[in-house]
């Protein structure tokens, strides 16, 4: 394996089967296991990629390292569900406040926010969405724009988005696996488990930002609410399917690679654009679901400070998708699994109400940590604007729980002082594998994009208190 150091963070790793780019410092790039360029490796099997890069979060997954930006000519290239995720459509939301950090500083306030939180977003698995009214054909098919009005609250809440909808034919819904409308039905605007969350924050602006931040409303010390879901059985259950279809086809065509779990099919195929074009119907249901749950967020403010109180969507975007993008002038198919689109100021693709300044680009710490809000540079290019999605597993959610203690999860959580983050959670150890402790130092993850000119730290999200699913 041979490394060619390009500087600033950005290393070319040769391997037998093609190139990989890998951003990280020097620290960071130490850490990465062996696996992780075996797995990179397998990827490049597949024919005429075109570019293959690791951020710094960087970390094992299945099929395909969670961090991956893979990208294919869209006139002869490949799909891969083994390169966007099970979880299609996962991503971020941040919205904001006129509230300042001193406005819930007292514990007893941010107690009563989780438990109206609680009340107006489903986080127990066995409980059902409050919006049964909301058609999920209509969510499918249109994102947000299949949304009633009355959840609507302004029009920033369709605009300020990555994409309010993605379009697809239809048609293929004809293809959707049995009982997937019924275990979707009930699960629009809910959390979810695992790493999935809803975080209250502060802000704290980076100085040589403020114009910037100001441009965007944010402000010195000011409440924002973070929200991490995806498309929940919606997307689950399309991934299962067609990581199993394709893998059938696979084995018709006499195509193998050493690692089964990575699934692929040419984007021109039948296989290829079932996948893709019911990829989209997820994507549909991921920002939709986001949405909801801001929505009852947003019923939960208002119930512990009044009616007048609003909450302005800052951005909505994913990091587990495939999209069709334009790059040298030509069509391509950009995978991201566990990456964020980072565009810069005055770059085509940005949303209208970012053109000028980019927009933002959302990564979550992890629970105790930091999480920030960033601005793509031009220099992102190199990596096709791809930053990472958060802090990355450093452990296994296993091996976190054999070496981490709850008293040491505690000590993270600054639990007993007047700054505790506080969690809805009974008890810590039914969170235990998603501690500080199981991730990578986000701001070792930060220092390597930023070192790479991927992206420039906007403002640093400190937590107050985060809800997670049961």
């Amino acid at each position: 394996m041979q490394q060619i150091n390009h500087g600033s963070n950005h290393h070319e790793i040769v391997l037998e089967h093609g190139k990989l780019h890998v951003f990280a410092n020097e620290e960071v790039l130490e850490s990465f296991q062996s696996k992780v360029y075996e797995m990179a490796d397998n990827n490049l099997r597949i024919p005429r990629n075109v570019y293959m890069g690791y951020t710094p979060d960087a970390h094992v997954g299945v099929g395909t390292c969670i961090g991956t930006t893979a990208v294919w000519n869209m006139e002869d290239g490949c799909v891969s569900p083994s390169i966007v995720g099970v979880d299609i459509g996962c991503g971020m939301r941040v919205h904001t406040t006129s509230l300042h950090r001193n406005d819930i500083v007292d514990k007893k306030i941010r107690r009563a926010l989780i438990a109206a939180i609680e009340k107006y977003v489903p986080t127990n698995e066995r409980t059902n969405t409050h919006y049964a009214d909301i058609d999920i054909m209509n969510v499918v098919q249109h994102g947000l724009g299949g949304l009633p009005d009355k959840y609507v609250p302004d029009n920033q809440w369709l605009t300020h988005v990555e994409q309010a909808v993605f379009q697809y034919e239809h048609a293929y819904l004809e293809h959707l696996p049995p009982r997937i409308l019924k275990n979707a039905h009930g699960q629009l605007g809910t959390l979810g488990s695992g790493n999935h969350f809803i975080e209250i924050q502060y802000l704290e602006i980076s100085e040589d930002q403020r114009e910037l931040a100001a441009k965007w409303g944010l402000f010195e010390g000011q409440v924002v609410v973070m929200i991490h879901s995806g498309s929940r059985a919606w997307g689950a259950m399309l991934g299962r399917e067609y990581n199993m279809a394709l893998k059938e086809a696979m084995h018709l065509w006499g195509v193998h690679n050493p690692d089964p779990n990575l699934i692929y099919a040419p984007i021109a195929s039948r296989e290829g654009q079932t996948y893709l074009n019911l990829m989209y119907s997820a994507l549909n249901f991921a920002v939709s679901n986001r949405h909801m749950i801001a929505f009852g967020v947003r019923e939960a403010f208002r119930e512990v400070f009044g009616s007048e109180l609003e909450m302005p969507v800052l951005y909505d975007l994913m990091h587990n998708y495939a999209l069709k993008e334009f790059h040298r002038n030509r069509p391509m198919l950009v995978h991201r699994k566990g990456a964020t689109r980072a565009l810069p100021p005055n770059h085509f693709l940005n949303t209208p109400a970012y053109k000028t300044t980019g927009h933002p680009a959302l990564i979550p710490g992890s629970m105790g940590t930091s999480s920030y809000i960033m601005v793509g540079r031009e220099e992102g290019i190199k990596n096709f604007y791809s930053i990472c999605h958060g802090a990355g597993r450093a452990r296994s959610r296993r091996a976190t729980k054999e070496l981490v203690t709850v008293d040491q999860f505690q000590q993270s959580l600054r639990v007993g002082t007047e700054d505790e983050v506080l969690v809805n959670h009974r008890t810590l150890e039914k969170i235990l594998d998603e501690c500080p402790q199981a991730y990578k130092n986000v701001d070792e993850i930060i220092d390597s994009v930023v070192g790479a000119s991927l992206a420039d730290v906007v403002a640093k999200c400190k937590p107050m208190a985060a809800i997670k699913g049961l």
